[in-house]
Parts: C-alpha cells; sequence; structure tokens
C-alpha cells in the first residue's frame, strides 16, 4: 500500500472498517510531500481548514486557503492531520470547518449500508447522511477513485472510451491490482455482471502502472487522480453503469461558515475537473512544486486569485 492510496476506501472496503476511517488499496504513486503544514492556533475570525496526510489532498486544500485569502478571508490552515478517524472529531466539533472530501468515501463513513455508486445518487445520499451541522459544497468532477485504465496504444487500437467497449476485444483480458481486487464488488465478478466482459486477474501490488506499460496486464486498476495516467499516456476508461462507487471532491463544511466560504469555493469546484487533479499532482511529483506554488499558479491562471 502506499500514500495516495490508503485514503481512498472502496465501498466494500469502508463497509468493513468504516470507523477505522481511510485504508485503500491500489497502484498509486508515493508523492513527495508539499512544503506546507499545519499552522498554530487558529486567528480570530479565521475559518479554520484542514487536510489529511497526503499531499493530493493537502494540494486541495492550499487552493481552497489561498481562494479565500483572494477575497479577503481570513485562514488558519490545519493540514497534514491523519487519516479520516484522526480529522472527523474535530471536524464533527467545528474546530475544523472547511476539509476537502470525496463523496462515495465520505457517504460510506456516515452511512455504511449506502449502496449508492453513481455520481449524483452518491452526492445526495451524502448530503442526507451528514451530521445536522455540516454540510457539502458543490462537488467537482474531479475524483480520486478506482478506475479500469488502460494504455492510450490499447485504447487507440480497439476504440475504447469506456469499460464498456471492452467487450469488443478479441484478445485475452487481464486486470492488474492489488490482491483484494479480486474479491471486490467491482473486481472480475462485477464487471463480468455489470457490462458483460469476462476479464482475467492478476495480482501486481504496488507495481501495476509497471506492469500495465510493459504489457505485462492490459487494464489496469488506478486511482483516477494518479499522475501516471499523463506521464505514462494511460486513458482512464468511463464507468457508465457505476460499477465503481464514485469518490468525487467534495468540502465538507461547517454549517457556521458555508455562506462565508460557499461562493467562492465553488467556483474552485466548477474549474476542478479530473485533468487538473492529475496536473496538480505531476507537478507535485515530478516537478518538486509545492502545494503552495501550485495553488498559486493555478488559481492566477483561472482567475481566482
Amino acid at each position: 500500500m502506499n500514500i495516495i492510496r490508503k485514503r481512498a476506501l472502496t465501498a466494500a472496503a469502508v463497509v468493513a472498517i468504516a470507523a477505522a476511517g481511510l485504508v485503500g488499496c491500489s497502484s498509486g504513486n508515493p508523492l513527495s510531500s508539499p512544503t506546507s503544514s499545519s499552522s498554530g492556533s487558529a486567528a480570530a475570525g479565521a475559518v479554520v481548514i484542514g487536510s489529511q496526510a497526503y499531499p493530493s489532498n493537502e494540494i486541495i486544500a492550499e487552493v481552497y486557503a489561498q481562494a479565500l485569502e483572494a477575497k479577503g478571508v481570513k485562514v488558519t490552515r490545519k493540514f497534514n492531520i491523519g487519516q479520516r478517524d484522526a480529522y472527523m472529531p474535530a471536524v464533527k466539533s467545528g474546530e475544523i470547518q472547511l476539509f476537502p472530501e470525496y463523496t462515495g468515501n465520505l457517504l460510506q463513513y456516515f452511512k455504511p449500508s449506502a449502496t449508492e455508486t453513481d455520481p449524483q445518487g452518491v452526492y445526495t445520499a451524502l448530503k442526507a447522511a451528514l451530521p445536522s451541522n455540516l454540510a457539502v459544497l458543490d462537488m467537482a468532477t474531479a475524483t480520486d477513485q478506482d478506475s479500469y485504465t488502460v494504455t492510450k496504444a490499447f485504447a487507440d487500437k480497439w476504440h475504447l472510451t469506456s469499460i464498456a467497449d471492452l467487450a469488443k476485444v478479441t484478445v485475452p483480458l487481464t486486470v492488474g491490482a492489488n490482491a483484494e481486487f479480486a474479491d471486490r464488488p467491482y473486481g472480475p465478478k462485477g464487471v463480468k455482471k455489470t457490462y458483460g466482459v469476462t476479464v482475467g486477474f492478476k495480482a501486481t501490488g504496488d507495481t501495476t502502472e509497471q506492469a500495465l506499460v510493459a504489457g505485462t496486464v492490459n487494464i489496469a486498476d488506478i486511482y483516477t487522480s494518479s499522475p501516471k495516467i499523463k506521464t505514462d499516456k494511460l486513458v482512464v476508461l468511463q464507468d457508465p453503469k457505476a460499477l465503481i462507487l464514485s469518490s468525487n471532491v467534495v468540502p465538507l463544511v461547517n454549517k457556521s461558515v458555508s455562506d462565508k466560504v460557499g461562493s467562492v469555493i465553488n467556483a474552485v469546484q466548477a474549474k476542478l475537473t479530473p485533468d487538473v487533479l492529475v496536473e496538480w499532482n505531476v507537478e507535485n511529483t515530478v516537478d518538486q512544486q509545492s502545494a503552495a506554488q501550485i495553488a498559486t499558479k493555478w488559481l492566477k491562471a483561472q482567475g481566482l486569485s
């Protein structure tokens, strides 16, 4: 297991250990930590923003922080806290008032019995499942979740854009992932039931991306925010039947500050696409840019600072 994947539990995994927070497994990437870190006690009147203990989430939190500061809102950063069981008590109590979250994983945390998997269904169910003092702002199209991913060459050869298109591939299909993928609802049995596609399975652990690029497997379970999607020219297949639990980026807020931050953060969310999240992770891991540098540049380019 590596850093980027520890955050994102799948529906099956979270049902089993929802109270334990985030521990997902996959073949993401070990991101280098940005330079921003937790600050001291909150300034009077400041909005307290938190982040999980992995760089991709911290970058989003820093973008939120700088966007608010550009509009004159005071901000206190409490970043790199840990996994969900570590930070959620502070969110529930109001000690932390704004936190970048993920719809599917958050829904499963508050309602382990939830069965929704499609983006809108998950978002609607999440809003209903939240404690009375919490709310979510707009969800972004950007996601951080499992996917069926192929190389661009393979996608071009077989004209693939979605998981359903795999049915027209005439060579044997093998998906690479961590060992537990084989028994997950969206694993080989799930894709057969939902899409009628037969795929074999190969346990590739932390070498999943390498196995895909090398051709050891022709499909891989890769997180949708992985920088490898850009650097290795990979194609994430669309999931029109919502086989995989949707986990869109969503701001979790204390209702006491929702009016204060809502319009600013929703403007960020509207521009936060899957490609943006991948690009930020490339800038962090490949270019070694800090969260603050990434946020400043992006907000300026979007006209949000």
